[in-house]
Order: C-alpha cells, then sequence, then structure tokens
C-alpha cells in the first residue's frame, strides 16, 4: 500500500491541506481541530506513507458525520504525576487528545528528563510517527503505541486465525540525528503486510518462524503499553461512552536527550550509525542503497514539497467521496 503509486496526479501540499481543513469544519469540527488532524494526515502523504494520509480522509469525516466520533470534546485530564498524565479524549478521533498528550508529555521530559502521555476514550491514531516525530522536533527521542480494547479474542470468529498474523497495531521509535537523517521506526507490529495472507504466505510460518513469534510479541505489547496502561477498560463518564467510535487509546514517551547526555553528543553517533550502514552494508535484495528507517521519507517530504505529492487513484477514490458528500472543491482542480 505505501510503494508509490505508478499512476497518479500531482497534488500541491497547501492546495490538500486547505481540502482537508475544509472537509473536515464541513464535517462539524473546529478549525483548529481540523487543521491539527489535516497537518498530520498531509505529513503522512508527504513522507509517502500512504496508508495513514489523506485516504483516511472520507472514513473519517463519516465517523464525525455519523456520531459515531465527537465532534467538540471536551479532553481532561484523568490522572497526573511529575512525569506522567493520562488525558480522557472524550469519544473524539486520536488526533487532536494524541497532540496533546504530546505536548504534555515534552514538557514532563523537558523538566525531569522523561515524560508520558496516555489517552484513552479515543478513536484511531493513525500513524504513531506523527507523535514520535513532535518530540523529536523538541529534542527528545520518542515512542508511541496505539492499543485496542478486546485484542486477542479474534473478533468472537468460529474458525481460530492463525496466530504468526496476530493484530498489527502501529508502533514508532523516533531518535533524532545531526546531519543524516533521523532514525524513525514507524510502521506496525506484524512482520507481514494486512495484504500478505494465503497460501504463498503461510508456507513463510514454517521457514521463519522467530520472525513471526517476534512480531506476536510485538503486538502485545504495544497493544498493552497503549492500551491496558491507558486504563481505557475503565468505566467512562456517559458523556464518553456514548461515542461507540472511540474504543482504544494511546501512548508516547519523550525522553529529553540534553538530560541524560549532551545533545552534540548524541547526535555524532547517531550520524556515525546511519553513514556507516549506508556506506558499508550491501543493500537488501531488489533495492540500490542500504539505508535506516526514516531515510526514505525524509527524501520523498522534499521531493513531495518540490514536485507535487503523488496522488494515486487510491487517494483520488477518497478524496471524490468526501468532495461530493460534504461540497468541497477538489485540490487538484482549477
Amino acid at each position: 500500500m505505501n510503494r508509490p503509486p505508478e499512476e497518479f496526479i500531482r497534488v500541491d501540499e497547501e492546495r490538500l491541506l486547505n481540502f482537508s481543513t475544509t472537509c473536515f469544519e464541513k464535517a462539524g469540527i473546529s478549525h483548529e481541530h481540523a487543521a491539527i488532524i489535516s497537518r498530520l494526515l498531509v505529513n503522512s502523504d508527504l513522507r509517502g506513507v500512504r496508508s495513514h494520509g489523506t485516504r483516511t480522509l472520507s472514513g473519517y469525516c463519516g465517523g464525525f458525520e455519523n456520531g459515531s466520533l465527537n465532534p467538540n470534546p471536551n479532553i481532561t485530564v484523568i490522572n497526573e504525576t511529575p512525569t506522567s498524565v493520562v488525558l480522557d479524549g472524550n469519544g473524539t478521533l486520536g488526533y487532536l487528545p494524541m497532540v496533546r498528550a504530546t505536548e504534555m508529555a515534552i514538557k514532563k521530559a523537558k523538566e525531569l528528563g522523561i515524560g508520558m502521555g496516555l489517552v484513552r476514550y479515543i478513536g484511531h491514531y493513525g500513524s504513531a510517527g506523527h507523535y514520535a516525530r513532535i518530540c523529536n522536533e523538541a529534542g527528545c527521542i520518542g515512542f508511541s503505541v496505539q492499543g485496542y480494547q478486546n485484542h486477542g479474542n479474534a473478533g468472537n470468529s468460529e474458525t481460530k486465525p492463525q496466530l504468526g498474523y496476530y493484530g498489527n497495531p502501529p508502533i514508532c521509535f523516533a531518535i533524532p540525528a545531526g546531519d543524516e537523517p533521523p532514525v524513525v521506526l514507524d510502521a506496525a507490529t506484524c512482520i507481514m503486510a494486512d495484504y500478505q495472507r494465503g497460501e504463498e504466505f503461510d508456507e513463510l510460518l514454517s521457514m521463519i518462524p522467530a520472525a513471526f513469534f517476534k512480531s506476536i510479541g510485538y503486538t502485545a505489547v504495544a497493544c498493552l503499553l497503549g492500551g491496558a496502561l491507558t486504563g481505557f477498560t475503565e468505566p467512562a463518564s456517559e458523556d464518553t461512552a456514548k461515542w461507540s467510535g472511540a474504543r482504544h487509546g494511546g501512548m508516547v514517551l519523550a525522553i529529553d536527550i540534553e538530560s541524560i547526555v549532551p545533545t552534540d553528543i548524541f547526535h555524532s553517533e547517531v550520524d556515525r550509525l546511519v553513514r556507516d550502514v549506508r556506506e558499508t552494508y550491501q543493500p537488501m535484495p531488489g533495492t540500490d542503497r542500504a539505508l535506516l528507517p526514516g531515510a526514505i521519507e525524509q527524501e520523498r517530504v522534499e521531493q513531495h514539497r518540490s514536485e507535487g505529492i503523488r496522488y494515486g487513484e487510491m487517494e483520488q477514490s477518497s478524496a471524490r467521496s468526501a468532495s461530493e458528500r460534504l461540497g468541497v472543491p477538489l485540490p487538484w482542480d482549477e
């Protein structure tokens, strides 16, 4: 899904931002709320992370329109300590509450070296990389995961699904660098992509079981840290509980580098690692460069900002749906 589209049109970043923001406002949320979600979605498009970009726009707007998500949340603090804070997302989409939790986590990290923000009672929060990267911008290492209620019950299916494909919550570690690209592992926990199912992939379960056992463990840990740790199984208030699309939680951890080691010392070692991997390793089969996670995304941001975002049929279809339903002109129409 995140491979560059073979057929596409070019869409200007600012026009796409304006289109997304207007659609969200038409769906009933405030301008500030709409602008925050739109900025993060377009950031994903810029990085080439198509799965979590504005292709989700129509579905997200639909959640506000059909009443499953709260368009006007009252985000409140449930519990706070010197190093952590737990927020009630009040049934809204995960983006705005998680941004606030991230900002609070960073503030705590700047004061005490480490800070954690958790949110309960939210909908999907998109790419975990949004919140880990915000930590990077503030001079912190960032880590984020999202959890889901009833994770692990196989959806009450009659036939037991294969454990090797168990779950796929978002997870991200983001480590800032100096002159080199940051190291950003912005991913989901399952070793296989959602579309990689079937007999041709089932053979891998026996061929490389260690890889699947690792992803099973990553999935469980991510969901517990991004879910159970938030306390999202505690009864919500009547106002929060009525929003059926908000059964998730989210966590972000910020580690202030300067409070532990001089930032320039840390950055120089990150730069060395990135550079040495690039210059001394053979590329993976089918690729022409040896790069750590985060490098390609940075290149794509620069390319898309200068040339326009490559907008494939998947993205165009979602935009058309939102445009027709909400009466907002498409961002590529003159």
